[in-house]
Order: structure tokens, then sequence, then C-alpha cells
């Protein structure tokens, strides 16, 4: 496969409707949040959300999520040394060799590069990967809502057989928070530099592009039901150099989202809409979610 020639940036716009896009474990799994009231999805979730989209479409992953473990290893320790070029690789402290093993094995590592730093003593090597997200911003300020539930059935460790206790001190109180309606923009580019260094082709940023117009595939929760979370479009610009014709950051300003006139409380997609700045020269491929 030939690396990456040409930069790349792109942006999707996802809709949020009654549902925690990405809950904060600090503050009670509200959704995050800025001072200002700024929705926010983490770019660690975004790029787990993106890993587990290509595990579904068939490519291996090294950092893979606990409840999506298929080859049996519980550590990240144990799936590299399943591999026998990078276990020698590491003994013999071949670091570039060990780089090389890993960005081939897995397209996580040659993507968003990764840090292998084991117990062992004899593994230190640090990949940087040409595939960068921003954590995600909703276009406005959101509103977050939050619901009481209660557990009434008892799950006392001493209840002898299974017979229930009909006992209101039993009940726990919960509660769940939820954005009632968002507009949330993700940004990110990939930089051909370090896509030569890590092997990251033309065919893996087309299986980028897959795995974010499905992002929510495969990911519905309690907290995100299915179809409370949903891909508008992606914007996906190619640049006919390796450097790009425009930095990410005017490529990216030149899509914004904004509330419509006349809007006073959003509740769907079609209350905002799109503002596009044409770049001369540069033209993206729209694409819509799934």
């Amino acid at each position: 496969m030939n690396t990456l020639k040409n930069k790349i940036d792109f942006l999707a716009i996802v809709t949020v409707n009654k549902a925690n896009p990405n809950g904060d474990p600090l503050n009670g799994n509200r959704p995050r949040e800025d001072y200002d009231g700024y929705g926010e999805m983490s770019d660690v979730c975004i790029k787990r959300k993106i890993r587990n989209r290509l595990q579904d479409m068939g490519e291996e992953i090294f950092v893979v999520s606990n409840e999506r473990r298929e080859d049996g290893f519980k550590s990240l320790y144990s799936r590299s040394q399943s591999i026998p070029e990078l276990k020698e690789a590491a003994q013999n402290k071949e670091k570039e060799k060990y780089a090389s093993i890993a960005c081939k094995t897995w397209i996580d590592v040659r993507a968003f590069g990764q840090v292998f730093a084991f117990k062992d003593g004899k593994t230190s090597i640090g990949i940087r990967g040409p595939v960068s997200i921003h954590s995600a911003v909703s276009a406005e300020p959101i509103m977050i809502s939050d619901i009481q539930i209660t557990r009434s059935t008892n799950s006392d460790p001493n209840m002898q057989g299974n017979i229930e206790v009909d006992d209101k001190g039993s009940e726990t109180m919960g509660t769940k928070h939820r954005v009632e309606f968002g507009v949330y923009i993700i940004k990110g580019s990939i930089n051909t530099q370090l896509a030569e260094k890590t092997g990251f082709s033309d065919e893996d940023a087309e299986k980028i592009k897959e795995a974010l117009r499905t992002l929510f595939e495969n990911d519905a929760s309690s907290a995100r039901p299915e179809g409370s979370m949903e891909v508008k479009k992606l914007y996906w610009w190619k640049h006919n150099c390796p450097s790009g014709q425009y930095s990410s950051a005017k490529v990216h300003s030149s899509v914004k989202v904004a509330r419509k006139e006349g809007v006073t409380s959003p509740r769907c997609f079609e209350d905002y809409e799109i503002l596009e700045t044409s770049l001369d020269g540069l033209e993206p491929e729209i694409i819509e979610g799934r």
C-alpha cells in the first residue's frame, strides 16, 4: 500500500437527542461541558468509537475495550507479546523495527500512534500517529436534564435463595443525565509526514472516513439509546499537496453551524443552518451520515 501523500482535513456534524454523548466520571457522569455551558466530547471518546467501528469492519485493533475483547488477551502487554516478531524486537531493543511491526499489525497504532511502555523494562517506545482529532464542541450551550431513577429489586448478597423481599428500604435512588438536544462538531486532520513514518495509506484514510460516517453504529447503551446520536454530514477535504493548500484551522473554519433566525429553542437539526465558505482550489467531499 502507498502511504498517504496528500494532507486531509475532516469535519463531522453530529446531533444528540435526549442522550449523554460523553459522561464526565468526575462530575457524576453528567454530560461534559465547558465553563461557558458548551457541550464537549473528548478526543479519547471519539477515538474509542472510531476504533470500535474499525473493529466492526474487520480491522486489527491494539487498544480494544474490555467488552469487545475477542482474542482473549487481558492486557496490552499480553497482546503485544503474542506477536513473535514484536517480542523479539523488544528483547533486542530494536525500537525502529518494533514500531514498524506494530504499525503494520494494528490500524489504530498507525493511525493514532501509541506509547508502548511496559514493566518488563525492555519496551519503551512512542509512536506518533498522523490522525489527530479535536474534542468535539457543541454549536451553542447545551441544556442538561437530570432524571431520577429507582431500583426496587433486592440485591443483598446475604439474601437466602432467590426470594425477593418486599421492603421499601431496599429501594435505591439514582440519577441519569442527558442532553435534551445539541449539535456537536468533530474536527480532525491527517498529517502526511507522520503517515510516512507509520505507513498510514490512502486505503487507511478511506477506512477512517467510513468509520466517521457510521460512528454510532453498534454504540447504543442506556445513556445513548439507538438513534439518539447521528452523524448528519461529514466534510472531507483532500489537499493537492503534502503540506496542504490551507491551514487546518482555516479549513475547519470554512464550515459553521448556526441557529436559524427566529428559532428560540432549537429541538431538531432543521432548526440550524450550515454556513459554508468556499476555499479557492479546495472543494470538500460532503457525505451524508448513516
